[in-house]
């Protein structure tokens, strides 16, 4: 398994669609930083959010989600509360190829202030918006920005494809359009 560079990655978008929409170089005056790298690609944070609340004090279930347990919210900046968590999505949208599996990562501009994204690795034949979790771990109010850098995808492809991709086993966020809670 290798990484892939910025040349491949490039003729991935191009030529096959595998993220879409596809800057070429890297973004970074007066935004933080997305766009093409030199081994990687920095994907946007879009502008809605699902923020964790705990207003009607509910427990966290992974397996029986309570939807209640979130503020929808739209626009340009969203405030995550202190020790508390946001859902957000991926302004681009990814098709992996079967012999691909990608890592993400966040980004060193968010992590320095305390804000962790976590996203899970992208699968073989996975497609679709990417749910991103932007964990504020501060005691303070932490901002993030709509349609500017908030994690870097490294991709990383086999010598051979895979056995069983996501899509074959029909992976229950395949095709994911909006910020998907978790599902069982």
């Amino acid at each position: 398994m290798t990484i892939k560079s910025d040349k491949w990655i490039r003729r991935m978008a191009v030529e096959h669609g595998m993220i879409g929409p596809f800057a070429e170089k890297q973004v970074s005056r007066g935004v933080i930083s997305y766009g093409l790298s030199s081994y990687g690609y920095d994907i946007r944070i879009a502008d809605e959010f699902k923020i964790f609340t705990n207003i009607n004090t509910a427990t966290v279930d992974p397996k029986a989600f309570d939807t209640k347990s979130f503020v929808d919210f739209r626009g340009d900046v969203c405030i995550v509360p202190p020790n508390s968590f946001a859902l957000g999505r991926s302004v681009e949208y990814f098709k992996v190829p079967r012999n691909v599996m990608t890592i993400c990562v966040g980004k060193s501009t968010y992590a320095r202030c305390g804000i962790i994204t976590n996203v899970t690795p992208l699968e073989p034949e996975w497609e679709g918006f990417i749910t991103l979790e932007i964990s504020n771990t501060t005691p303070l109010p932490a901002r993030i920005y709509a349609n500017e850098g908030v994690a870097q995808i490294l991709f990383f492809e086999s010598d051979e494809a895979c056995e069983t991709s996501y899509s074959d086993r029909k992976g229950k966020y395949q095709g994911q359009r909006g910020i998907t809670i978790p599902k069982v």
